[in-house]
Order: C-alpha cells, then structure tokens, then sequence
C-alpha cells in the first residue's frame, strides 16, 4: 500500500490534507479496501460544525455501514458533490476524487505521518 507522504491520517483510517487553515478529508485506500463496494456516503453539511474525533457522516458498502470521523474541529466550507453520483471513486481514487468534505480548521484532532499510519495498518 502507497501512502501519500503529503498527507496526515488518522486512527480511524482518515486522511487530511492541510491548506492554509483548510483541510480536505477524506477515507484511506486502506479503509475503503476492508470496506468493499461503497454505494452510499453521508456527509456533513456545508456549514455545520464538526469536531475532531467524533462521528460525521457515514459510509455504506455492499458489506457493512461505517461511521467517517472527522479529523478536526472546524466548519465544514465543501463537500464532494459528485460522490452522491459515484461513490465508487471512494475506492478507487480514495485520495484525489473520493476526497469527501473540505473543513476551516479551528482545531486539529490525533494525526499520524504516513510511516505510523502504515506502522498501524500493519499491526491492526
């Protein structure tokens, strides 16, 4: 598995890419390997407030429903219209168009570099 260097992740297989004091969030390949054939996102609404570490939205696949985490405390300022047509590119470009919402950072929550997120990975 290839990590984007560039990126932050997270215990609950998010990834963030910081811009300023924005931040674009989105499910690890890892993530969206182990959850299967995704058909179905849910996620946060532009303007609402999500906080680091607590659920947002979710993911539903052909296997299971799983909760999606933010990773930062912020208003969310974005989300990826286009996964309501193709949530699909969730699992196949998990980290250019299966990016999901887009956050002004007020807080950032636990992150990991890419070698501890592939340390955790390999142990979990």
């Amino acid at each position: 598995m290839t990590l984007p260097p560039d990126l932050l992740y997270t215990s609950e297989h998010e990834w963030l890419r910081i811009e300023g004091e924005h931040a674009t969030i989105g499910v690890t390949a890892f993530a969206a390997e182990a959850l299967g054939d995704i058909v179905y996102v849910a996620l946060p609404a532009v303007g609402q407030t999500v906080a680091a570490g607590t659920p947002c939205g979710e993911l539903e696949s052909t296997k299971s429903v799983s909760d999606l985490y933010s990773p930062v405390t912020g208003e969310v300022i974005e989300v990826n219209d286009d996964l309501a047509a193709t949530p699909e590119s969730i699992g196949t470009d998990p980290y250019a168009q299966g990016w999901l919402f887009r956050v002004r950072v007020e807080e950032l929550g636990e992150t990991l570099d890419a070698a501890a997120y592939a340390d955790l990975t390999r142990a979990g």
